[in-house]
């Protein structure tokens, strides 16, 4: 422990929030996701609209993150918010809770983590441009012939026969996964898949028990959350952006949502 740890809520946020070594822009943002966790906590409903911004929180002991109740209020918090919300927006805030949260129990502030168990929302998939469908299997054909690095074998391969979103599969972590079945656990999204993706599992996991599935080649920064970094290698989840462009860079002429099967391939 490297300083006694604050009574208040509010105190554990500033003090996080100085240590992340965040811009003034980043720093509003990360308090005002926080500040909505506080009102999940005293189990009153976050301010909706601009009144949200000017909204003073209640004031919480910190030891609330500790009590039995915590994560079930926080479920509900989710619950509650979903039909108003953006889920890129509360994915975002989960995030930074969790972020929150790690930082906390590494320095002994709190014991347990109440936000173990609450999955990323699954983000809506766009409207396909016109002309813009399903590979064919020619074309399909060629693209897994190509010679490209292990990760984008397997995020190919498992976006074509899970007929799953992008964002849901970017989303995925390794303690996801059903190996045997070929599935994911019940806890998960349900994802299936097919012998191509249960062949390159095994090779791209390398023993990695927990952590984002897709990383990207180079090491997280310190802000990163923790769920979105893989505690073996210290690498960040693959972001849809940079999968996107390394689909292009193969493939200029499709995206990788035309991986997704029109009809999702039987098993």
């Amino acid at each position: 422990m490297d300083s006694p740890p604050p009574v208040e809520y509010a105190v554990a946020v500033e003090r996080y929030l100085a240590a992340a070594g965040l811009g003034d822009g980043s720093r509003r943002v990360y308090r005002i996701a926080l500040d909505t966790w506080a009102w999940a906590l005293a189990d009153r409903p976050v301010p909706a609209g601009p009144a949200r911004r000017s909204a003073r929180p209640p004031v919480l002991p910190l030891a609330l993150l500790d009590h039995p109740s915590a994560a079930d209020r926080l479920r509900t918090a989710v619950e509650r918010r979903r039909a108003g919300t953006d889920p890129r927006t509360l994915n975002r805030e989960l995030s930074t809770l969790r972020a929150a949260l790690a930082w906390w129990r590494a320095r002994g502030w709190i014991g347990t983590d109440p936000a173990d168990g609450l999955r990323p929302l699954p983000l809506p998939a766009p409207s396909p441009a016109p002309g813009a469908g399903p590979l064919t299997t020619e074309q399909l054909r060629a693209l897994f012939a190509l010679r490209v690095p292990l990760r984008e074998q397997l995020l190919w391969h498992l976006l074509h026969e899970s007929g799953a979103p992008v964002e849901t599969v970017l989303a995925l972590d390794v303690d996801d996964l059903d190996l045997p079945h070929r599935r994911t656990h019940p806890s998960a999204p349900p994802l299936t898949w097919r012998a191509g993706t249960a062949r390159l599992l095994p090779l791209h996991l390398a023993g990695r028990t927990a952590g984002p599935l897709l990383l990207t080649d180079r090491r997280a920064p310190a802000t990163t959350p923790a769920a979105d970094r893989c505690p073996h290698t210290h690498r960040a989840r693959l972001s849809y952006r940079r999968a996107a462009e390394l689909f292009t860079a193969h493939a200029p002429d499709h995206t990788l949502r035309q991986l997704r099967p029109a009809r999702r391939p039987p098993a």
